[in-house]
């Protein structure tokens, strides 16, 4: 919904051609809470000693961690459907080929390979025969980023996506053993390795501003950042989440309205889009590339701005009642 939204204002405020408006609402979908670092997850909880199960009574902080895992490739799909129409194809040799293998087959196929390759790293952690592979046993974390490396390339030469190759991958690792200390050692060093990675892009971006990137901004793209930060997002994560509050299972707690408002507001954009963008930049020509650029880093430094501030006291007010 988000996608569509955004993609009818590029079309009908700033102008752009049907696939830079698509290309648009593809790379501001993503979100990444790890630009405000309260609202994300502080790592894998423990089951409970009584019954074995792992209960994650922060409702807010998980459901905003676990859609930023997701939707990095739920976006590629639409990011593909951009490049395919900046080409000069027939509408009608674009939808086959986009639904039947960039929508359906690349995640199907993504999926497939993080769940083999999240499968075969926790055996080889956790349950190996032979001892040298057990390194969950001797507390070596860097198997997080060797599993992160490699079910993304995994993913990519399968021809699949490689981002939801990461994803499943990480679930099934976690699900080999999940009451194991090991994962908030993997955690730990993933948590100082992203935060690094951040502030580099964050720099980098900044230094952008000051070399022209927005110099192609609009009245009319400043409005589409505003609308997707403040309107956009929040009124229709909202709507998703009220519409769900009807179908929760028993035994689990419905969100309340804060935690659903809260959850809405705080759809943070940051480094996904960069890479969206920038990579159907290099497989496509899209005319209107300035404008897409100054709309997304604008979109960016408000979202990092407005979202990084207000997360602390939110989060506060919403642990504390």
């Amino acid at each position: 919904m988000c996608i569509a939204a955004v993609a009818l204002l590029g079309w009908w405020w700033l102008g752009l051609a049907l696939p830079a408006a698509i290309l648009l609402g593809a790379v501001l979908a993503p979100t990444d809470p790890v630009l405000a670092g309260d609202v994300q997850v502080e790592g894998p909880g423990q089951p409970s000693a009584s019954t074995g199960d792992i209960d994650e009574s922060d409702e807010v902080r998980f459901a905003l961690t676990s859609e930023a895992g997701l939707n990095d490739s739920m976006a590629f799909p639409f990011v593909y459907l951009a490049i395919l129409l900046a080409a000069p194809t027939a509408l009608a040799d674009v939808v086959g080929p986009w639904i039947g293998f960039y929508l359906l087959g690349k995640i199907a196929i993504g999926a497939v390979a993080g769940l083999l390759l999240g499968w075969l790293l926790g055996r080889a952690a956790f349950r190996s025969n032979v001892a040298e592979l057990r390194v969950a046993e001797r507390g070596k974390p860097l198997l997080a980023v060797a599993a992160l490396l490699l079910a993304y390339g995994v993913g990519q030469v399968a021809q699949g996506y490689g981002f939801l190759s990461v994803f499943v991958a990480a679930l099934t690792l976690r699900a080999t053993e999940r009451g194991h200390e090991y994962h908030q050692q993997m955690h730990a060093v993933i948590e100082r390795l992203e935060q690094l990675l951040t502030l580099m892009v964050l720099l980098l971006l900044g230094v952008s501003f000051t070399n022209g990137l927005l110099a192609e901004l609009t009245p009319a793209g400043v409005a589409i950042g505003v609308a997707l930060v403040f309107l956009i997002r929040p009124a229709l994560a909202s709507l998703a989440l009220f519409v769900q509050r009807g179908r929760v299972q028993e035994g689990d707690r419905a969100l309340t309205g804060r935690e659903r408002l809260a959850i809405g507001f705080f759809g943070v954009r940051g480094i996904g889009s960069i890479y969206y963008l920038a990579y159907a930049a290099g497989e496509a020509s899209f005319a209107q590339l300035p404008q897409l650029w100054a709309t997304v880093g604008f979109t960016i430094a408000l979202s990092v701005m407005v979202h990084g501030v207000s997360a602390t006291p939110i989060m506060r007010r919403l642990d504390a009642s």
